[in-house]
């Protein structure tokens, strides 16, 4: 029986008694915030963790507590990413195949939110393709790495809720942008994409799932105006209140990479393979009006014909078939 895990849970908490010697993760983003405290966790009980990151300089100095912690054979080894430049990524995946190290888990931890309209190196929109189409091509090219049994972990957010994927207009070329509404579409299709790759990978033994890790003041947040995430949370605060539950609070760190590892290591395959996650739970599917902080998964983003077309247009787009 499983451990009552919540939103309070840490990273500690989530791997007490938890021997990961002996398995190999690659964790994106590892220069900051989430992805360091990961990394930290798993390598403290073990883990041999592969740090990607797009600055390596500034990873080797994140990481110093990463690598003083390691314990039990654990350990941390960095390698060159940008998932803004398919490019990079492709070189990075090559890497990691011609090394034929096997891996337990893939942790897409990586990310970029509300950023100003712009393009990546290939011309997709910003945020969808580092968040989405940059893990879409890694996780693939590396996909014969998974080992019986391993997991794909990508990390989506509650800000799925505020768009669906658009597959005829990806790029915003003929929709208004708005750097919210790019944001969800990106989160939505790191949601769809562990749907479908579950699907594809799940006979031999290889699962995928989602999660959000909550609100956490991270780097993740730089693009945001002053002043402008005091009047989000008011706003919050405001329906919480009407709705009569307490006011909303910001996670620590090691809260909000607990439901990472936990997905990664601890939950049960068969309950967390193919579904969202969040506070160390399955989430619900959430239909209808709900909060911004109250936990739940919008239909759309689970759904599994909208994940293979997903899948099918992000082939399209990167210009390679998996």
């Amino acid at each position: 029986m499983t451990r009552p895990f919540g939103a309070t849970s840490t990273t500690e908490g989530v791997l007490a008694g938890q021997d990961l010697s002996g398995k190999r993760v690659l964790v994106t983003g590892v220069s900051a915030g989430l992805g360091v405290e990961t990394a930290r966790a798993l390598a403290a009980h073990g883990a041999q963790v592969v740090g990607a990151a797009r600055d390596l300089a500034k990873a080797e100095r994140a990481t110093a507590e990463v690598r003083a912690q390691a314990a039990n054979g654990g350990g941390l080894e960095l390698v060159e990413l940008d998932l803004a430049s398919l490019a990079s990524v492709r070189a990075c995946a090559d890497a990691l195949v011609a090394d034929g190290r096997p891996l337990a888990a893939v942790i897409a931890n990586a990310g970029v939110m509300r950023t100003p309209f712009g393009h990546t190196a290939d011309g997709f929109e910003t945020q969808f393709g580092t968040n989405h189409l940059g893990h879409f091509v890694l996780v693939n090219r590396i996909a014969s790495l998974f080992a019986p049994g391993g997991r794909l972990v990508n990390l989506s957010s509650s800000g799925h809720r505020y768009s669906d994927v658009d597959l005829d207009d990806p790029n915003f070329e003929g929709t208004p942008y708005d750097p919210m509404i790019a944001y969800g579409r990106s989160k939505t299709a790191n949601i769809l994409f562990a749907v479908e790759f579950d699907r594809r990978h799940r006979a031999r033994g290889v699962r995928a799932t989602a999660l959000h890790p909550g609100g956490i003041m991270t780097e993740l947040g730089r693009h945001m105006t002053p002043g402008e995430l005091e009047a989000t949370v008011a706003r919050i605060n405001a329906q919480l209140a009407a709705e009569g539950r307490p006011p909303f609070q910001f996670k620590t760190i090691p809260q909000g990479a607990a439901t990472s590892v936990w997905a990664a290591f601890v939950a049960p395959v068969e309950e967390v393979g193919g579904r969202y996650c969040e506070n160390c739970q399955v989430s619900e599917v959430a239909e209808g009006l709900i909060s911004p902080v109250s936990p739940g998964v919008r239909p759309y983003a689970l759904d599994p014909e909208h994940a293979k077309a997903l899948w099918a247009r992000s082939e399209e787009l990167v210009g390679e078939r998996f």
